[in-house]
């Protein structure tokens, strides 16, 4: 497994992180024994960044990736966790918390949920907007300061919000959603990403599975599935994009490669300071993922790729409108 810098002040990671939202219920029931097993076989593979939320299931995500983790050398993987989404015991979101005093709190319940003495990059899951970012930078700061955190993270902010936040700590890395249906990363963001010397670790490159190429005409989202209530995979807007996928299915197998390879390598093709990140529940989706780390794209495959899926021809908002105020960026 080759490995990336998050940025000039943050540390060495695989090429390929593991997301783990969805051993957690977010696209319908998952295997826990499965998830597991998927996770310890990523580190097997070489797999050392790991994505989780506090609020994934409200804690559970967290639960999971102590027993996968269980046994494993502290010193073998990183711990990337979001906190400050705010939900209830059903389906509503109730806000984001991104105070000082809230900070410290979200983070001593994850170090007991999974079962560790630090985490290595933490970072606010949406910007506040009650709460000044320097407010909310300034507790990880002291946090990072006293040993539990190693590295600072932010997901999801616009290139105001990165300056922002980089001028009261180094900023380690930016998680935000970056693929072939989504860019408006590159705009902004990315350029200014670029000048601070931050990374960037990439969510989303299969689309939620809409660009995976398993992903088919009629297929339904199970029930707590929450594609199920995205515009993307809604109405007419997901034949629209099944049929990009099409294009680019046709662009894959000339080169021996599946969908998922080769929309996983195009985002990797961004530089050197992009690691996406997959979202495999399964062992069988993590190892259709694994090659994509070894595949190199020319300049001739890029240019055809960016036919068979050119930037904005996707249809429909990344995330239900109700979410979308919340994001840096758009689609």
């Amino acid at each position: 497994m080759r490995t990336r810098t998050l940025g000039s002040a943050g540390p060495a990671v695989s090429a390929l992180g593991l997301g783990a939202m969805g051993m957690s219920g977010a696209y319908g029931e998952a295997d826990r024994a499965e998830s597991v097993a998927t996770v310890r076989a990523a580190l097997d593979a070489g797999v050392t960044l790991i994505d989780t939320g506090d609020f994934y299931a409200m804690g559970h995500n967290e639960l999971l990736l102590a027993e996968a983790l269980r046994g494993r050398d502290r010193d073998d993987y990183l711990l990337s966790v979001k906190f400050g989404m705010l939900r209830g015991p059903g389906p509503e979101f109730g806000g984001h918390d991104g105070r000082p005093e809230a900070v410290k709190n979200f983070l001593a319940y994850s170090l007991t949920r999974l079962g560790t003495d630090h985490v290595d990059v933490y970072r606010p899951a949406r910007l506040d907007p009650a709460v000044p970012i320097e407010e909310t930078v300034g507790a990880i700061k002291e946090l990072i300061d006293a040993g539990y955190v190693r590295h600072l993270g932010l997901s999801e902010v616009d290139a105001a919000t990165i300056r922002r936040a980089h001028a009261v700590h180094p900023v380690a890395d930016l998680q935000i959603e970056y693929s072939l249906i989504s860019r408006a990363v590159e705009a902004e963001v990315l350029p200014t990403l670029r000048e601070l010397g931050i990374g960037l670790t990439a969510y989303g490159v299969l689309g939620r599975g809409l660009i995976s190429g398993h992903w088919t005409a009629g297929h339904r989202a199970a029930p707590g599935d929450s594609r199920g209530h995205s515009p993307r995979f809604s109405g007419g807007n997901v034949a629209h994009n099944l049929a990009l996928v099409e294009a680019l299915r046709r662009v894959a197998e000339a080169r021996g490669r599946t969908v998922a390879q080769l929309a996983i390598a195009w985002v990797a093709a961004r530089g050197e300071d992009v690691v996406p990140l997959v979202g495999a529940r399964t062992r069988e989706r993590l190892a259709e993922a694994l090659p994509a780390t070894e595949l190199r794209l020319t300049a001739d495959d890029l240019a055809e790729i960016e036919r068979a899926v050119p930037p904005g021809a996707a249809r429909g908002d990344r995330y239900p409108s109700a979410f979308m105020s919340g994001l840096g960026v758009g689609n």
